[in-house]
């Protein structure tokens, strides 16, 4: 079981998304300092709330691709930048290393 200050933090990153984000905010609501923060995410996640933070923002990038209609008018970039990532060089290799493909492969056979 994860601690209070863990479902706290996971559920903050999850309802703020698609907003800008900093450690200092996800500590904020899950009532804890920085560094405790920190700790806890490293101790129990093995990660960090930053890197969590682009996990989530590119699996909704992510699903934002696949449920594109050809139709839409949806860029790689409009929904990159929508999720936080606006450098899409960028945004294109965390894409390609976490799903083994391009993102623009992804949104042209979604």
């Amino acid at each position: 079981m994860r601690p209070a200050v863990l479902r706290r933090a996971l559920a903050y990153i999850d309802d703020h998304a698609d907003q800008p984000v900093t450690v200092a905010d996800i500590a904020g609501a899950a009532h804890v300092t920085v560094r405790a923060l920190q700790y806890a995410f490293r101790r129990h996640l093995d990660t960090t709330p930053l890197a969590q933070l682009r996990r989530v923002r590119l699996a909704h990038a992510h699903r934002d691709l696949v449920t594109a209609g050809p139709g839409d008018g949806v860029t790689v970039t409009r929904i990159a930048a929508r999720w936080g990532f606006h450098h899409p060089g960028r945004f294109a290799s965390l894409y390609r290393d976490t799903y083994r493909r391009a993102p623009h492969r992804t949104l042209s056979d979604g």
